[in-house]
């Protein structure tokens, strides 16, 4: 018996290798909130494949030994084959954290394993089994003896990035945040700076606190005169935060909508975080806002004293744009006494442009430069870039996931010219993380799909009720609706439908942990 049981833990080991990857990976992908993993966890997913192929290795402890043996060897093989087929539209990330959750995890699964072998041999098969049954509530006990060793590494890492900021005299500190666009505004801005500075940016998604930690520990070097910080918020206090580490002297609000309602309870507490950065700017300081956005307009509770410009396209503003033209092909317009063009699409894109303009003009980059830099600019991957092939026109804002953001590229969608007999289309999910309001506000797209686009595929059940219901509000035909369980069956309805001259848009996307 002993002999069978220790056969039956290495095998079992290997088994708890595979769901507890997986495991990981939905934790990941839930920001290792613990909430937010046991919405994903609870009722629908407890009964996965992955909880499955736990409860027949658990169900092998009950055979006799040989056919034990074989079931759970069997399983085993059946879950790797599974593991490397599947393919997640987002991987797990081995970071150092992941790798400490990784061993911490198998210690305490191998501790189980060891104590039941030793001390309950009689049982041990039945132990193992129910360990690995029970691998979501031993892999968030592996986390919780983490969190005192991940609080000493991110502290000592925070006073770290803290000394190296202290040290740079003179660096040039922009902070950006938003609901939205505060990734391409960046990424302009970055452009019109280049042409007189030497410009880091916090690279892709680095937009908490640790991430830009880890900017200024990896990238931070003594010859950058301007450090352009995205900030990104999901609760109250983040933006503060990471303008406590790097003071800046200059920051834009790109816009304030209904994201992460979630945590944020209330469009209040949005807006009182965006401008957590205006708020920590010093009295010489500049702030620019985006006067378009009504939550940045309606809000009277900052406490800054520094200048502040406002940009816009539709309200009077510090730097609008007039004269403007919309093609196919991206933008013209007029600021100021210069005109400019553009190869990027839709309104959105325009304040993009708008606020990096106002700030480049307050750090005296020539206007002729900043011409150049604004005909250079290419869209953010994943923020409503355009590619064409096979006659087909294709719209991916996929990194999209608020109201107002989704809104502006379904006006690019209806401006599109489309020969007759084609069609504009778009792929969506809708949105998530909006707590109360997000069945309304999935309902508001179906409607505003309806008034823009030709024919909709709704992938994910998640949000399909609600924006099936706005959609059918809206007077577009059943025909015109197509109802997609993932976005591979989207896709293979897609190609089945397409011809050249249809334009695609594809509008946000949802993580692996929703369904």
């Amino acid at each position: 018996m002993e002999h069978y049981n220790i056969i039956y833990a290495i095998i079992a080991t290997a088994m708890y290798l595979i769901v507890a990857k997986y495991d990981i990976h939905m934790f990941q992908l839930s920001s290792y909130r613990y909430s937010r993993y046991f919405r994903w966890l609870v009722p629908a997913n407890i009964f996965s494949f992955k909880r499955g192929v736990a409860l027949l290795a658990c169900a092998s402890a009950l055979l006799p030994d040989f056919y034990g043996l074989g079931l759970l060897s069997g399983v085993t093989i059946v879950a790797a084959t599974h593991a490397l087929r599947e393919k997640f539209k987002t991987p797990l990330v081995y970071t150092m954290r992941v790798k400490r959750l990784f061993a911490t995890n198998i210690l305490l699964f191998a501790a189980i394993a060891a104590a039941a072998v030793i001390f309950l041999s009689s049982h041990a098969p039945i132990i193992i089994g129910a360990a690995i049954v029970l691998s979501n509530l031993i892999m968030l006990l592996a986390n919780l003896i983490n969190t005192p060793i991940e609080k000493a590494i991110n502290r000592h890492y925070y006073n770290d990035a803290k000394k190296i900021i202290r040290s740079h005299k003179g660096l040039i500190i922009i902070g950006v945040t938003g609901s939205f666009g505060k990734t391409s505004t960046k990424n302009y801005l970055a452009s019109l700076l280049a042409e007189k500075y030497n410009v880091l940016v916090t690279p892709g998604n680095f937009n908490t606190l640790l991430g830009v930690v880890r900017t200024v520990r990896e990238q931070l070097r003594p010859y950058h005169q301007v450090f352009i910080v995205e900030m990104g918020a999901k609760q109250p206090n983040d933006i503060k935060e990471i303008c406590d580490l790097v003071h800046p002297t200059i920051g834009i609000v790109t816009a304030v909508g209904e994201m992460h309602l979630e945590t944020f309870k209330c469009v209040e507490n949005i807006q009182k975080t965006k401008f957590e950065l205006i708020d920590s700017l010093p009295p010489d300081g500049l702030g620019v806002i985006n006067f378009d956005s009504q939550l940045i307009r309606d809000y009277k509770g900052t406490t800054s004293r520094c200048r502040v410009l406002r940009y816009a396209v539709e309200q009077k503003a510090d730097f609008c744009a007039t004269d403007i033209i919309y093609n196919g092909s991206g933008v013209s317009f007029t600021q100021g006494a210069d005109r400019f063009e553009s190869r990027l699409l839709g309104r959105g894109n325009l304040l993009n442009i708008l606020a990096s303009i106002a700030v480049a003009d307050h750090l005296d980059v020539p206007r002729t430069k900043q011409k150049n830099a604004i005909a250079r600019l290419q869209p953010v991957e994943h923020r409503l870039s355009m590619s064409r092939t096979g006659g087909l026109t294709i719209l991916d804002d996929a990194y999209n996931s608020n109201p107002m953001g989704a809104q502006m590229a379904l006006e690019v969608l209806k401006n599109f010219s489309v020969g007759e007999g084609n069609k504009r289309i778009i792929v969506t999910p809708g949105f998530v993380e909006m707590g109360s309001r997000q069945a309304e506000a999935n309902k508001e797209l179906g409607r505003s799909i309806a008034s823009c686009a030709d024919y909709a595929i709704v992938v994910n059940a998640t949000n399909r009720a609600a924006i099936s219901s706005g959609i059918q509000e809206g007077g577009m035909p059943d025909d015109r609706v197509f109802l997609a369980d993932s976005l591979a069956e989207a896709r293979v309805h897609l190609g089945s439908i397409l011809k050249a001259g249809d334009v695609v848009l594809y509008e946000n996307d949802l993580p692996d942990n929703f369904k």
